[in-house]
């Protein structure tokens, strides 16, 4: 099976071309750095999409446990999981340190640390951990200046069964920068703070071996990223509508899509119903708040042409509703019943994670070869 018209819809499908443009994009900027690239793989989560951006050992970065236990398993060694450790998963974390040395957690409080060192004394493998840095106020981490901070490094450093690695930072406010301007101001704002963490701990007597830091906005913000040693951001692979509304990328960018069919219409309302609903887009409406809202996807032909004005303005379990935003009569040739089209996701990550695999398009149009991915936690 090769041809879109022999698919099953909904389908998820990647465009290889647009993929490797964008990972060798990220590269670029690190590269011109001089800083290490670790690719956050929680939107594809797939090994072999891996291999184009973050080929074996790594470093990559995870958000679940289960991505950690697959990479960990296909030869991955540093693996930093950029999510809190809770204590009931620490039975998982001692099978995938016995896979990957180099396996990393963060913690953001005192208790986190504790639990950590409780842990690390029961087990025989040492265990490195990084600190969280609040640089936006935005979600977790410990502040700069903090004094919680450097008694959480001082505590790691001084147990011999951890191994503290140093700080990192994700700057999620970036999400809520709509010009370039607001998205450099962001991006320096989060390099100065992360930079205040890690000399407030110098000064302390505790050096950071990693200064860890990104999102997609910030790290493609044109700015000059001072202070850090490693570039982190993951969604960048395949972009999507909330990163194109952000101006980070063109739609034309957008190398995820999912292939739907058209299965009916309701004429007086000029709606197009295809199968695609929440359960095939997701129900992420992350461009609401965005000069356009894009609603569940903007809607492209099944070449991948994008249809100006047209959006899945609605969504049910497995129905889609198409408008225009004019309220247009959806042309038959295009919209006629039995025809597919391409919906672009609102946001990557959430739309990948509807599938357990990806159909992999090549320049011809047609598949190329299907990729595996990992779901759960």
């Amino acid at each position: 099976m090769n041809s879109l018209a022999q698919l099953m819809t909904p389908a998820c499908l990647l465009d290889l071309a647009k993929f490797r443009r964008n990972c060798q994009r990220m590269q670029a900027v690190a590269d011109s750095e001089q800083l290490t690239l670790r690719p956050h793989v929680k939107t594809l989560k797939s090994l072999q999409a891996a291999e184009y951006y973050a080929p074996a050992s790594g470093p990559i970065t995870v958000s679940t446990l289960a991505e950690a236990a697959t990479f960990a398993s296909a030869g991955y060694t540093d693996i930093l999981y950029a999510v809190g450790l809770s204590p009931n998963k620490f039975v998982q974390l001692a099978a995938i340190q016995r896979l990957a040395p180099d396996f990393t957690v963060i913690a953001d409080s005192q208790a986190a640390v504790n639990a950590l060192t409780d842990y690390a004394g029961q087990v025989e493998q040492p265990l490195s951990v990084m600190l969280e840095v609040d640089v936006d106020d935005h979600r977790a981490g410990l502040l700069p200046e903090s004094a919680e901070l450097v008694a959480c490094a001082r505590a790691l450093s001084a147990d011999p069964n951890i191994y503290f690695r140093g700080i990192m930072t994700h700057a999620g406010a970036s999400y809520d920068c709509d010009t370039k301007a607001s998205q450099q101001a962001m991006g320096q704002q989060e390099c100065e703070r992360i930079a205040k963490a890690a000399a407030n701990l110098l000064a302390a007597g505790i050096p950071c071996e990693l200064v860890s830091a990104g999102s997609t906005p910030t790290a493609l913000a044109g700015i000059k990223h001072t202070g850090i040693n490693e570039l982190r951001a993951g969604v960048y692979a395949t972009f999507d509508c909330v990163m194109a509304g952000l101006g980070v990328c063109e739609t034309s960018d957008i190398a995820l899509s999912v292939l739907t069919c058209v299965i009916g219409h309701q004429r007086d309302k000029n709606w197009v119903i295809v199968d695609a609903g929440w359960m095939a887009l997701s129900r992420d409406q992350g461009t609401a708040s965005q000069q356009q809202d894009c609603g569940y996807g903007l809607v492209c032909d099944e070449h991948g042409k994008l249809l100006d004005g047209w959006y899945v303005s609605a969504t049910n379990q497995e129905h889609g509703i198409i408008s225009h935003r004019d309220n247009l009569t959806p042309p038959e040739s295009v919209f006629g019943y039995g025809r597919l089209l391409r919906i672009l996701p609102i946001h990557a990550c959430a739309t990948a994670a509807q599938y357990s695999k990806y159909h992999v398009i090549g320049d011809d149009g047609n598949i190329t070869a299907i990729w595996s991915r990992v779901n759960g936690w």
